[in-house]
């Protein structure tokens, strides 16, 4: 993950509901309710990413777990260097033997677990006194990328990792958790030379020495960055007769085309992550294992701190569009990251500065945890509309909810935009509507005007967390089974019909 300052974007914009509109041009979709559907399960929002494993002893951290669990389907946590020194894992005495002490473990994962959430154990980095070079990663917290000196003290410390755990939560518990082999090893993360097939040992190595303390641990890799590898690995895993269990890769919306596709075409922040996934989900169909799931272990709209894209109301739409592009091509997909309690350029200085957090320092809601929130109505039966900018879906109950927005890319805000929605097949009158949009559930323009405090003070905190609250749904009758919408540009809104 490769950071840089950017800027906030001024937005404001007005959402309008109205049965009638302004001369501009108005979009028409049909939903009709005896179109076809298909199972529509909520895989955006069951796995989030954080901040690295010792960040998840802290009092913040677990207060946004909460928030965040309380508002999604969150059932799986990721986050690096679990085996980082400061965790305490691993040591070595003065004769060179291993030592082991999981009292941070345990903390850590009874908080998770406590919260009804699950690990999604990322397998990383080094301990010091294992790898073959000490010289640490760039990120403020000194990872050690390198690979083990000793691959049976490596094969150890996964066996009694993994022991201790089942001893801790029982078989019945961990065999539902998910084992990810390193992070991102065809970048800067891992420093095997030469990387893929230093990687592959890595992998190698681990999953043999877990499925030897049960063989119903799920293992998967290459949690490589750009979408890569994913057809050398299974290849690799198919021919060696390797365990895997499932495939994993990230993408991010910014990634260029030369490093995910190796073409020189310029891919919009609102397909590259789904243009990656269909990558390598195309990758698994086509090899020797088609029924390998695939889980996008990270992904957001970008990998760079830039709050007119990861603090603005610009989040909204194009995580629904995301979600509209994505369904069907993978099973899990971990947004990076749930919280701004996070650490890799350092310490956070202020509230807003392009974290990949749903949460801001303070416990400040960004407009992002409300995109997240509204989303989580959609119901699990998607059905079938024409439109980009649309997604209508049905509850087991019958009900629809649709949601619509209006994209823009962050640095082009475009125009307002009608949409009229044509119900047939449906015998409801009214609507519900929410909305978040740059005047609805953004707190920039409360934080603003109070002067933009580097260090709000409780007070403030206490009014920033209530200015980033969505309204009530407002109602609106039907008009012949219609109902028309304006949205402003980064508008999200989810209807839902009575």
């Amino acid at each position: 993950m490769k950071t840089r300052l950017g800027r906030i974007f001024c937005l404001a914009a007005v959402l309008m509901v109205a049965a009638t509109v302004s001369a501009q041009t108005t979009q028409v979709v049909v939903i009709d309710s005896s179109a076809p559907t298909h199972p529509f399960p909520h895989f955006w929002e069951q796995m989030f990413g954080s901040g690295r494993a010792v960040l998840s002893l802290r009092d913040s951290y677990r207060r946004d777990l909460r928030e965040v669990k309380q508002v999604t389907d969150f059932r799986y946590v990721r986050f690096h260097a679990v085996f980082h020194d400061e965790m305490g894992i691993y040591d070595e005495d003065a004769q060179g033997h291993p030592t082991y002490n999981f009292s941070y473990l345990d903390q850590s994962y009874d908080g998770l677990l406590a919260n009804g959430v699950r690990p999604f154990v990322e397998l990383s980095f080094m301990p010091k006194k294992l790898a073959t070079n000490d010289a640490p990663h760039a990120f403020w917290y000194k990872p050690i990328p390198w690979p083990p000196k000793d691959y049976s003290k490596w094969d150890d410390l996964i066996k009694q990792f993994a022991r201790h755990l089942i001893e801790r939560y029982g078989i019945s518990e961990v065999n539902q958790w998910y084992f990810e082999v390193w992070n991102e090893p065809n970048l800067d993360f891992w420093m095997g030379n030469p990387k893929q097939p230093t990687y592959w040992e890595l992998y190698d190595h681990t999953v043999r020495a877990l499925k030897a303390v049960d063989s119903r641990l799920r293992v998967g890799g290459p949690s490589t960055a750009q979408a890569a590898w994913a057809d050398d690995f299974i290849r690799h895993c198919a021919e060696n007769r390797v365990p895997v269990d499932f495939v994993s890769s990230h993408v991010y919306g910014d990634d260029k085309s030369e490093d995910v596709f190796k073409t020189h075409e310029s891919i919009p922040r609102n397909q590259m992550v789904c243009r990656a996934v269909k990558k390598v989900h195309d990758q698994i169909k086509s090899s020797s294992m088609p029924s390998l799931p695939l889980i996008w272990s990270e992904f957001n709209a970008t990998y760079m701190n830039l709050p007119a894209v990861t603090d603005s109301s610009f989040m909204g739409p194009w995580l629904a569009d995301t979600i509209r592009q994505c369904d069907g091509l993978v099973d899990l997909m971990s947004y990076w990251s749930f919280s701004d309690v996070f650490e890799e350029q350092g310490v956070v200085q202020r509230p807003f500065y392009g974290g990949y957090g749903l949460i801001a320092a303070g416990g400040i809601p960004k407009p992002a945890f409300n995109a997240f929130k509204l989303l989580h109505q959609l119901g699990d039966q998607r059905i079938e509309v024409n439109s980009d900018s649309v997604l209508a879906t049905r509850m087991p109950d019958g009900s629809l909810i649709v949601a619509a927005w209006n994209y823009s890319p962050p640095e082009q805000p475009g125009p307002s935009r009608s949409i009229t929605l044509k119900f047939k097949g449906i015998q409801a009158k009214e609507a519900w509507i929410s909305t978040a949009d740059p005047e609805h559930g953004d707190v920039h323009p409360a934080y603003e005007k109070m002067g933009s405090p580097q260090y709000p003070t409780s007070a403030q905190l206490g009014e920033l967390r209530k200015a980033a609250i969505l309204a009530a749904p407002v109602k609106q009758e039907l008009t012949n089974g219609e109902l028309t919408l304006t949205l402003p540009t980064y508008g999200l809104a989810v209807i839902r019909l009575e």
